[in-house]
C-alpha cells in the first residue's frame, strides 16, 4: 500500500480549538480539533494556553504541543476522511476516564 508522506509548513489558530493548517504541496485545510480533545493526552489541550502553545516539529513536519500531544501530519491532511472515526474514538476515551457515578 503506498501511504503518501505529508508534511505541515505552517499553521494559524483560527478558533478555540481550530486551527488553519497548511503543507508542502500548498493545500490549506481547516481543523476543529474540539470533538477530539478527550482522554489522558489529548484532553489537557482543552486548556485554551496549553493548545496555543503548538509548534510545528522542523524534524517530522507535524504539529506538537507542549504536553507531547501530536497528530501525524497525514491524519491532518485527510482531515475530511478520517475526522468522523478520529471522533469517535475520542467519545471512548472520555468514556474511558469518566468515573461511573456510585447508587
Amino acid at each position: 500500500m503506498n501511504h503518501a508522506i505529508h508534511r505541515v509548513t505552517d499553521f494559524e489558530i483560527v478558533g478555540p480549538y481550530s486551527l488553519r493548517v497548511s503543507f508542502e504541496d500548498g493545500m490549506s485545510r481547516g481543523i476543529d480539533l474540539e470533538p477530539l480533545l478527550e482522554g489522558e493526552l489529548y484532553g489537557p489541550l482543552r486548556d485554551p494556553d496549553l493548545f496555543k502553545g503548538v509548534h510545528i516539529d522542523s524534524e517530522v513536519g507535524t504539529l506538537v504541543w507542549p504536553n507531547g500531544a501530536d497528530f501525524d501530519p497525514a491524519t491532518l491532511y485527510d482531515w475530511p476522511k478520517v475526522a468522523e472515526e478520529l471522533t469517535a474514538m475520542a467519545q471512548g476515551w472520555r468514556m474511558a476516564t469518566e468515573t461511573p457515578e456510585k447508587a
